[in-house]
């Protein structure tokens, strides 16, 4: 099942296909990079916020014991400013999970002498990775800090309503020392819990960061190798293209020379003999003789116009790109024999027909060039001793070509031109031809991608076979 024309139309090239790879593999690491830091920039923000948060509850403990044993107003307000850090850090906590304002979760990030520049960086984290293993469980280590300083909070105020009513007694102050104690030993176990949790998840964010990192590196890597390597063989290809095309230009040059230089003479040659001729007649008062002469002049005339005739087809050949059309061989045959039946020999030939394949799909042009001179050739060299000079023109069907035959009963070729009959200007017979027609046919044949082969022997005829491929219309 043949391919949808669509598809074979929306394919990539390889370059392009891997310059893509390269460019998507770039952005991928750009982006996931960009990413990367940014997460890992939070991180160390809330690291950072743990640090605030721990040493304003120390500080806080610091200053309730301080209030506890010398009932100092000033240590009592200390003790909540500092508590007012941890404090703040839970309402981010709550604004956060909440869906708060920005406004009002910045604001509390600043009490809790956050950077201002690592603000976005930590709520753009908390909203997108809450659910993360490893931030979820340090956000479950907040909370409980959370609790935690609530209780202290509460326990602050129940000491600092007991000194004020001056019910705070000995026992009483041991007491509230050893819960201040305890719960900050709590809270320097969460707060190690918490860090701990997020340098955890840091590591394991590097580590994702460096396997990303070789992953695409390699992708990158591969990619431009391949892309080295297709360049190279386009360029490669390129340079034997070139080196082919300068190859069939010298040759094409130097077959140009030879043939303008061979043309040139070949037309000039016979206008200096019928100019001769002309002379001659001039002062030829016998008839015979001016009969004679004119013959001669005719024949010139005729050769001249047969080397026109091959001259344009080779010009034809040589810029005609194959124009492939359904064709009828039977047709261009008969039409072959008619334009020939001028030349007097011609006449005294059996011509036989033997059209075994007819309609073909291919280059009407050159197929005509190919019979026509096939033809021709087999006149002009057919043995006109033999009792009756014959040329038997065939086609057949053999595999996936088909064969076009011309076998005549003439002259044949020497054993040792067969080789150079192809060749521009070689003739067997400076009276008979030009040596255009075979090569002629050689180059059609070529264009065609089909062959020729050639049977010959002296006295006894030649046989031209011909081997052309089919085509469909498709």
């Amino acid at each position: 099942m043949s391919k949808n024309p669509t598809l074979k139309k929306l394919k990539l090239p390889k370059v392009l296909i891997l310059l893509s790879v390269i460019f998507l593999s770039c952005t991928l690491l750009i982006i996931i990079n960009f990413f990367t830091i940014k997460i890992l920039s939070a991180n160390r923000a809330y690291v950072n916020g743990e640090s605030h948060y721990s040493k304003g509850q120390k500080d806080a403990a610091r200053h309730l014991i301080t209030y506890i044993c010398n009932e100092d107003s000033l240590q009592w307000e200390l003790f909540r400013k500092e508590l007012n850090v941890p404090k703040a850090d839970g309402l981010v906590r709550k604004y956060l999970t909440d869906n708060g304002t920005t406004d009002s979760i910045k604001k509390a990030l600043r009490t809790g002498h956050n950077n201002e520049e690592d603000l976005d960086d930590m709520i753009w984290l908390f909203r997108n990775f809450n659910q993360v293993s490893f931030f979820k469980k340090a956000i479950v280590e907040w909370e409980k800090g959370d609790v935690l300083i609530n209780e202290f909070n509460a326990i602050g105020n129940t000491i600092h309503d007991k000194i004020k009513s001056g019910h705070l007694d000995e026992e009483s102050r041991a007491a509230f020392l050893f819960q201040i104690n305890e719960m900050s030993d709590k809270l320097t176990v969460n707060s190690i819990n918490f860090s701990s949790t997020l340098g955890d998840g840091t590591r394991e964010i590097k580590n994702y960061l460096i396997y990303t990192n070789i992953f695409f590196i390699m992708v990158i890597i591969c990619s431009v190798t391949l892309y080295y390597a297709v360049m190279v063989k386009k360029l490669m290809r390129s340079n034997r293209v070139i080196e082919n095309k300068n190859s069939d230009l010298t040759l094409a040059n130097k077959e140009l020379d030879r043939f303008v230089y061979s043309a040139s003479h070949d037309l000039r040659s016979p206008i200096s003999s019928l100019k001769g001729l002309v002379e001659i007649l001039k002062t030829e008062e016998d008839p015979e003789e001016v009969k004679s002469y004119l013959g001669m002049m005719q024949d010139i005339l005729n050769k001249q116009d047969q080397f026109i005739k091959d001259i344009i087809d080779y010009s034809r050949n040589k810029r005609t790109k194959d124009v492939l059309k359904k064709v009828s061989l039977a047709q261009i045959v008969t039409d072959a024999i008619a334009q020939l039946q001028y030349i007097e020999e011609a006449r005294k030939i059996t011509i036989e027909k033997h059209i075994e394949i007819d309609k073909v799909y291919n280059d009407s042009l050159r197929l005509k060039i190919v019979i026509n001179n096939l033809l021709s050739n087999a006149i002009k060299y057919a043995d006109f001793e033999k009792e009756k000079p014959i040329i038997s023109i065939k086609t057949h069907k053999k595999d996936d070509s088909f064969i076009i035959e011309v076998e005549d009963n003439g002259i044949g070729i020497s054993k040792q031109y067969l080789g150079r009959i192809f060749e521009m200007f070689f003739v067997t017979n400076k009276n008979k031809g030009t040596g255009l027609g075979l090569y002629i046919v050689k180059e059609a044949i070529d264009n065609m991608n089909g062959t020729i082969a050639v049977e010959s022997k002296i006295h006894a005829g030649s046989k031209f076979i011909v081997t052309i491929p089919f085509h469909t219309e498709e």
